[in-house]
C-alpha cells in the first residue's frame, strides 16, 4: 500500500489498514480522516486526543511520501466485534481545536486577518508557519462567545468586503497558515472521469448593487445613497442587492464595497475521477480547459484510489463562501 497511518509517532499500522478517506470543505477549517482498521489481539489500543498522522506517496510525485493530515488527533474511536476486531477512527487535524472552542474577543480597528490569527493560534498553543500579509485593515471587532473558528472566518469575509483576496486557514506539517484560494503552484487537469454534473444558475447572482447609510432618517424619508455599482445587467437583466455597513461611511468606501458585492453566473460541477491525493479545498484544478476552484473533496486512497469533488468559479466561491451574510 502506498500510505502510511502512524499512532503517536512510534506505532506503524500500515499492515491494519483496510480503508481511509480523507475530507476537506471550504465549509470546515479541519481536515478529516477516517481509518479503517482490522485490530489484532496484541494491539495496544488507540484512545481519543493521541497523536496521529496519514502519509502517502503523492500522485505522479515519485516513491517518497509526504504527510497528507499531520498533525493529527484521533477525535473518535469506533470499534465493531463480529468474528474479528475492527475499528474505524477519526482523525482531524489541529485546527479542530479552533473549530470546538469558544471566547471572547476585542479588537481595535486597524489589524488584518493576518495579524488576528496570529492572536488565536498562539492562545490555543497551535504552531503557525508564515503568513501572508492579508494587508486590509479590518473594523473594530467585539467577538462575544462563540467558536475561534467563527471569529476567523468573520475577518477573513470581511476581508474580502473590503475588496481584499479570498484566504482559508490550512493546516500544514509547518503550522497554520492563510491560503489564498486558487494560488496552488501545480494545477491539476482532471483526467479519467467517470462522472461529471454541471450545475448553472442565477440564483444569488447580483448585477446591481446599491450602499446605503446607517443613520438615522426621518420618518418617511428614503435611505441615503453612498454609491451604486453595475455588473452584467446587459447580459442578466438587473438582479439589484441593497446592502448596509456600519463602518462604510465615505462614497469611496461605499464603492469598494458595493464592487466586491457584483457576482455573475454561478457554476458547479461534481466530479467523481481518480485520485490526486494531494488536492485539498480550495485549490484551483482545470476541468474541460476552465479553471475551477474546489469547494469540497472527498479521497477514497487506494492503488488506485477514487476522489469526488465539488468545483465552482472563483466568482461563485466569492458569493457563497465570502459575501453572503
Amino acid at each position: 500500500m502506498s500510505y502510511e497511518v502512524v499512532l503517536q509517532n512510534k506505532y506503524y499500522l500500515r499492515e491494519l489498514i483496510e480503508g481511509i478517506s480523507l475530507k476537506d470543505s471550504l465549509e470546515q477549517i479541519s481536515y478529516q480522516g477516517s481509518v479503517q482498521l482490522k485490530v489484532p489481539p496484541s494491539f495496544p489500543g488507540i484512545e481519543p486526543g493521541q497523536e496521529i498522522r496519514i502519509s502517502g506517496v503523492p500522485y505522479g510525485g515519485g516513491s517518497g511520501m509526504v504527510p497528507l493530515l499531520n498533525p493529527g488527533v484521533v477525535w473518535e474511536c469506533e470499534t465493531q466485534v463480529k468474528e474479528s476486531k475492527h475499528m474505524t477512527v477519526t482523525v482531524y487535524d489541529r485546527t479542530i481545536y479552533l473549530a470546538k472552542s469558544e471566547d471572547e474577543c476585542l479588537f481595535p480597528t486597524g489589524g488584518t486577518a493576518s495579524q488576528r490569527l496570529r492572536k488565536y493560534a498562539t492562545d490555543w498553543s497551535i504552531k503557525l508557519t508564515s503568513l501572508p500579509d492579508t494587508k486590509t485593515k479590518l473594523k473594530k471587532a467585539v467577538y462575544r462567545a462563540q467558536t475561534l473558528y467563527n471569529m476567523i472566518m468573520a475577518d477573513l469575509k470581511e476581508t474580502v468586503k473590503a475588496g481584499g483576496e479570498m484566504y482559508v486557514p490550512r493546516m500544514t506539517p509547518a503550522g497554520l497558515t492563510l491560503f489564498q484560494i486558487g494560488s496552488n503552484k501545480k494545477v491539476w487537469v482532471l483526467e479519467q472521469l467517470e462522472e461529471t454534473t454541471q450545475n448553472r444558475t442565477l440564483e444569488g447572482t447580483v448585477t446591481r448593487v446599491k450602499v446605503i447609510g446607517t443613520e438615522d432618517q426621518q420618518e418617511n424619508a428614503p435611505s441615503k445613497v453612498l454609491a451604486t455599482a453595475s455588473g452584467q445587467t446587459a447580459k442578466y437583466g438587473v438582479l439589484q442587492k441593497i446592502v448596509q455597513d456600519e463602518n462604510v461611511k465615505t462614497a469611496s468606501a461605499a464603492k469598494k464595497f458595493a464592487q466586491s458585492m457584483l457576482t455573475g453566473q454561478g457554476l458547479t460541477y461534481t466530479v467523481t475521477c481518480a485520485d490526486l491525493n494531494t488536492v485539498r479545498a480550495g485549490d484551483k484544478v482545470n476541468l474541460n480547459g476552465l479553471n475551477l476552484i474546489v469547494t469540497s473533496v472527498s479521497h477514497e486512497l487506494g492503488d488506485p484510489g477514487h476522489m469526488t469533488l465539488e468545483l465552482a468559479s472563483s466568482d461563485d466561491v466569492k458569493r457563497r463562501y465570502f459575501l453572503d451574510n
